[in-house]
C-alpha cells in the first residue's frame, strides 16, 4: 500500500502533525512519501523522523516541491523519553521575578536517561529577543546577562526553545551567541522555530543549535519538569 501525503501549503507543525498522524497506521518497513513546499518544512520531517527510529530522505523535486521518504522502523515510539519514569506530578512555571507561579497539574516524564548530571529536566523558552518591558536597550541588555547567567548555573536546563523574536538570539550578529554555543557544548539543546526563522528571514543565518517546529516545541513544554521564561 502506498502511502502518500500532501503537505504543500501546510503551516507549521502541520506537516509533521499529519505525517505522525500517517504513520500510526503504517507497519515497520512500509514507507510514505511527504510532499512539501519549503526546506524548513524538510528539516523538521527529517528531524521527526530520526528521533523516532525511521529511515528518511529527501529530494527537491522542483523549486517549489520537496519529496521526504521515510521508512518506518521497528519502533515507532519516540526516542526521545528514554525512560518512563516520572519525576513529579506537576509542572511549574516560573517567570522572571516570580517563583512556582501559573502552577498546572499534569504528569512529566525524564526526556532523556543519559544526559550528563549537570542537565535538568528543565525547558528554557524564549520568545523575545529583549527580556520585560520598557526601553528596548534595557531588555535586550537584561536578555543577553539573563543567557549569560544561564552559563554560570550549577546544573543546565535541558533544552532551551526560541521562537517569535527570540529566533534572533541563535542567529549570526547575536550578541547571546557565544554563551548560546558555551551552553550547548554543555549538553544543552537549543532549538529554533523554523517558521519563525523564516519569517525574519533568518533560515540562512542560524548559527547555533537546530531548526525545531510547533509540535515539538509543545511536546518539549508539556514534558519539561519546569518551564523557564525570562
Amino acid at each position: 500500500m502506498k502511502h502518500t501525503v500532501d503537505a504543500r501549503g501546510q503551516a507549521c507543525p502541520l506537516p509533521v502533525v499529519n505525517t505522525k498522524n500517517e504513520i500510526k497506521n503504517m507497519n515497520p518497513g512500509e514507507t510514505v512519501e511527504v510532499l512539501v513546499d519549503n526546506e524548513i518544512a524538510v528539516q523538521n520531517l527529517t528531524k521527526f523522523a530520526r528521533v523516532r527510529g525511521h529511515e528518511v530522505g529527501a529530494e527537491k523535486e522542483s523549486e517549489n516541491c520537496y519529496r521526504v521518504t521515510i521508512t518506518v522502523g521497528e519502533s515507532s515510539g519516540t526516542q526521545e523519553t528514554g525512560s518512563s519514569r516520572d519525576k513529579q506530578d506537576n509542572r511549574e512555571t516560573i517567570s522572571s521575578g516570580t517563583s512556582a507561579a501559573n502552577r498546572q497539574d499534569g504528569p512529566t516524564q525524564a526526556l532523556d536517561c543519559c544526559r550528563p548530571s549537570c542537565i535538568t529536566e528543565d525547558v528554557v523558552v524564549i520568545s523575545s529577543s529583549k527580556m520585560g518591558t520598557g526601553e528596548e536597550d534595557l531588555g535586550k541588555a537584561l536578555m543577553k546577562a539573563f543567557i549569560f547567567a544561564l552559563t554560570k548555573q550549577d546544573h543546565y536546563p535541558a533544552r532551551i526553545l526560541l521562537y517569535n523574536s527570540g529566533a534572533f538570539l541563535s542567529c549570526e550578529d547575536s550578541d547571546s551567541l557565544e554563551d548560546l554555543k558555551l551552553l550547548e557544548t554543555q549538553g544543552v539543546e537549543i532549538f529554533t522555530c523554523g517558521t519563525c526563522l523564516n519569517y525574519y528571514g533568518l533560515t540562512e543565518k542560524l548559527a547555533v543549535g537546530s531548526v525545531t517546529n510547533m509540535y515539538d516545541i509543545v511536546e518539549s513544554m508539556n514534558r519539561a519538569a519546569k518551564i523557564i521564561r525570562p
